[in-house]
């Protein structure tokens, strides 16, 4: 046997094999998987240039998320809401469903209505958290006070200290009577097990796992990640936005430091949204489980708030980029400014023309990014992007007090969107991901105000810095640029 590997690995075998791997895989992803060409040259070159590791970086990242799992979302979809979709769709067509106060809403609101059945309501009322101790503050709050049912979903479940109060107190509701439920990613969570829940469990809680690893450490499906943030508790309050649960969310890492995100807190008919959201991946992520419509997951709301929203999902299980779609449909119905937020900024071709198409009209386009890395490469590919923006006309800045990992884009003091997605392919089309379009001149004004704060902390980058840059740094934004498509 030792003969017959030594004689393998010096006679050439083992590089022909590996040659023949990566051909496979190419034609594969070439004629088969109908990949964006933009993400198939990038695997294609990795293949070929990495040829000993490429293949199982595509069996880890690059492989299609197989139809069975797809299908798992289709018969449980618009849960407790597909009377109210059907009646706006028919709706929309007759009077548009205008916003007041809002100019160009009705074009988005139809976009999202049609392709993802994005009902559109008007009562809401949203607090706006940008830091994480009075976001988790109103969490804690919130929760000690239920009394129906708690649904809680994060890509990240951190069991440190403020991950743990949270679970204590969601064990307390537990043992009173409420019904629990915690819904997280197994990568983001990647130290987390089902069995660190026991007291919660034993309390008549329940714990569901997305794509869970098949053993420790080891995850096949690096990609399709549940990258959602939700919190419904008793069908009348929702959170949704850029915080996880962890102390680092707190400022407390000394890494980050300060830790500036967005966050949202809804009252009114929107939540319903979000519970049916909560509702599909759940049933996903359990085999035999059947979370299905009762009244109170959907009670009647009394809130008079004046806030109209949309809630918009977007993933491998929709038919098109539906977050992605809505962000570059605000960027060219825009009058006067786009303001961007996005900690990993790697747009595709359509995202870069849009904010090229803005910039050379006359709007005040400014971007906002992180000014150190939690991802070398997603940051080298970062600040590529944004410079060449920036060298359009575009105002670009890096966030000095922290880490910023705010997800925000907003036009003209009249439409803002908060949420979990990123600019990037990753948010767009591999993970799963969960917006708000909030159609509020209040709202966006707020939002506005808090990137305005942000700016008093943001060094802008100028074409001087930019071309300063030395020839080892563009180098790697080089090669990150090219693997952007799959980063």
């Amino acid at each position: 046997m030792t003969y017959f590997f030594t004689y393998f690995f010096k006679s050439g075998a083992l590089s022909a094999t590996l040659l023949a791997i990566n051909i496979i895989l190419a034609i594969t992803i070439i004629f088969l998987e109908r990949k964006k060409p933009s993400a198939a040259w990038a695997w294609i070159f990795v293949l070929f240039f990495l040829p000993y590791v490429g293949f199982i970086l595509y069996l880890l990242i690059g492989k299609p998320l197989r139809q069975k799992h797809m299908q798992r979302w289709i018969p449980k979809k618009s849960i407790g809401i597909q009377e109210m979709i059907d009646d706006q769709k028919r709706r929309v067509l007759q009077d548009g469903l205008n916003i007041e106060n809002v100019d160009n809403a009705r074009e988005l609101i139809h976009m999202n209505l049609q392709t993802n059945d994005a009902v559109v309501t008007k009562n809401n009322h949203v607090e706006l958290f940008d830091d994480g101790r009075d976001k988790f503050d109103s969490l804690l709050r919130d929760i000690s006070r239920a009394n129906d049912h708690i649904h809680v979903q994060y890509y990240i479940f951190k069991l440190d200290g403020i991950g743990q109060q949270i679970v204590d107190a969601l064990t307390e509701r537990a043992k009173a009577g409420v019904e629990v439920r915690i819904l997280y990613d197994a990568l983001g969570s990647r130290n987390v097990r089902k069995r660190h829940f026991k007291k919660l469990l034993d309390a008549g809680g329940e714990v569901e796992v997305f794509f869970p690893s098949i053993l420790p450490l080891i995850n096949p499906r690096m990609n399709y990640r549940n990258h959602r943030k939700i919190v419904v508790i008793d069908g009348q309050i929702g959170y949704l936005g850029g915080f996880n649960v962890g102390d680092e969310y707190l400022g407390l890492d000394k890494k980050f430091g300060y830790w500036r995100d967005t966050h949202m807190r809804i009252q009114g008919a929107a939540v319903h949204a979000l519970q049916a959201r909560f509702m599909m991946d759940w049933n996903q992520a359990g085999n035999s489980l059947n979370l299905a419509f009762a009244t109170h997951y959907f009670p009647a709301h009394d809130i008079t708030g004046d806030v109209a929203m949309q809630i918009v999902s977007s993933g491998p299980d929709t038919h098109h980029a539906n977050i992605e779609n809505s962000y570059i449909k605000m960027i060219l119905q825009a009058k006067r400014y786009v303001y961007i937020q996005s900690p990993y900024f790697i747009p595709d071709d359509a995202f870069l023309e849009a904010v090229r198409i803005a910039v050379l009209s006359g709007i005040d386009v400014r971007i906002m990014i992180p000014d150190k890395p939690d991802h070398p490469f997603v940051y080298m590919a970062t600040c590529s992007y944004a410079g060449d923006l920036m060298e359009s006309g575009a105002k670009v800045y890096h966030y000095g007090n922290g880490f910023i990992h705010s997800k925000v884009v907003l036009i003209d003091d009249q439409i803002a969107s908060v949420g979990t997605a990123n600019v990037d392919n990753r948010s767009f089309r591999l993970n799963f991901e969960v917006n708000g379009f909030i159609y509020n001149e209040k709202i966006t004004k707020e939002l506005a105000d808090m990137f305005h704060k942000d700016l008093e902390v943001c060094i802008e980058m100028t074409k001087e810095s930019y071309e300063a840059r030395s020839l080892w740094i563009k180098f790697k934004e080089s090669v990150s640029r090219m693997l952007s498509p799959i980063l």
